[in-house]
């Protein structure tokens, strides 16, 4: 029995044994034992499959290189969002042209516009701005103001026009439409409208538009005080005292008595002391 032992755990013995015999003697041998001789590894050449590691480790190579290949997550995403900082905007610039009767700043004192932009506020009178209007560089305003015996000197360019005043006046030096036409070029928006500020500039203009309207509708919708347009001081002739219209085909002429309004630089016939149309 040892001899058989012997014989058989010889590597040279169970080699050269016949295909087939004895199978469970030819099972390869584990790493311990010694190495096959080369006529055995010619003979049974060993498949492609018996030279990997386990099957848990070839899974896991295998997951480890599908994750190679699958696009990665972007880092942002696992890790915690961090804070987004707000941006700040800035303040809308909200110019009130009005005297200092009225303090539009207490008014817009913690309005916002869309709910989280400021409105600041700057007031001052015609008289105390100067501007600068551009294509393409907006409206920059001037502002020279006294406020409690302090004289205050500041440059901005508003975002929006609040006109309280009056553009043109009868008096000396107060003829502003050159400011209004300065911030129409800056091309800002105001309320009322620059277009309709400057057209107020001149009160015939303003009623020669309402009387396009008194034609349109007649007097019974629209009924307006009827005036006298006269564009300078100069005399009439006295032919043309009064003219009006009539149904006749001819002319008319109304000359009115010295009770009645005539033509400065004329004196009133005495004998006339009623209407008298001449045709």
């Amino acid at each position: 029995m040892n001899f058989l032992r012997r014989r058989l755990s010889d590597s040279s013995f169970v080699a050269n044994l016949p295909n087939g015999y004895m199978p469970d003697l030819q099972r390869p041998e584990s790493s311990s034992s010694s190495p096959a001789s080369p006529a055995t590894e010619r003979r049974h050449p060993q498949p492609l499959a018996a030279s990997f590691s386990s099957p848990g480790s070839s899974l896991f190579s295998s997951f480890s290189g599908a994750m190679k290949q699958t696009p990665q997550a972007p880092s942002g995403l696992m890790e915690p969002p961090t804070p987004v900082t707000p941006v700040v905007q800035r303040p809308r610039i909200l110019l009130v042209i009005d005297d200092a009767h009225t303090d539009w700043s207490k008014y817009f004192h913690g309005k916002k516009v869309n709910g989280d932009i400021e409105i600041r506020v700057e007031q001052a009178e015609f008289s105390e701005l100067n501007l600068a209007a551009y294509v393409t560089g907006g409206c920059m305003v001037d502002m020279q103001v006294v406020r409690n015996g302090t004289k205050i000197v500041r440059s901005f360019k508003p975002d929006f026009i609040l006109v309280r005043q009056h553009a043109y006046s009868m008096a000396l030096a107060e003829d502003y439409r050159s400011l209004v036409i300065g911030l129409q070029y800056g091309g800002l928006p105001a309320v009322n409208s620059l277009y309709s500020v400057y057209n107020f500039c001149s009160k015939p203009w303003v009623f020669s538009q309402l009387i396009k309207i008194f034609h349109s509708l007649g007097p019974e919708k629209f009924p307006l005080v009827e005036q006298t347009f006269f564009p300078n001081h100069k005399p009439m002739s006295p032919a043309s005292i009064g003219s009006m219209e009539s149904s006749s085909p001819c002319g008319a002429l109304v000359v009115r008595t010295n009770f009645g309004p005539h033509v400065p630089g004329t004196s009133p016939h005495p004998a006339l002391h009623q209407e008298k149309t001449v045709m």
